[in-house]
């Protein structure tokens, strides 16, 4: 029981890592934001990621062009880094969604089919 276990965790694993870009994209498309506070809106839809796994996702998605970023000072503490969307960002967040409402489709049809 233990190994089907484990199998599922990395499953999981797997699939949050390959949706994490799809989020932070969906959630700098309603507001502009800075880092820490993309990670406590992940977490609070219990999805845990921790600054050494978004950092490297916000520099990539920056050289892709679909993201943006301006300093900007802070009431506490040093000045932050706020991220946003550009316009390549939000074409590809389209093919996302239509990527992901195929996938769920997909997915749906062939549990119907199973059960």
């Amino acid at each position: 029981m233990d190994n089907i276990q484990t199998n599922a965790d990395n499953i999981k694993s797997q699939m949050r890592k390959g949706f994490l870009e799809y989020c932070i994209l969906s959630i700098l498309a309603n507001k502009d934001a800075y880092p820490s506070s993309i990670i406590n809106e992940l977490k609070e839809v219990n999805m845990i990621v921790v600054e050494g796994t978004l950092y490297p996702l916000l520099i990539r998605q920056k050289n892709q062009g679909l993201l943006t970023y301006r300093w900007e000072e802070s009431p506490q503490g040093p000045p932050r880094k706020y991220y946003s969307i550009t316009d390549k960002g939000r074409e590809t967040l389209t093919e996302l969604d239509n990527a992901w409402k195929e996938l769920a489709d997909t997915i749906n049809l062939i549990r119907k089919q199973t059960a």
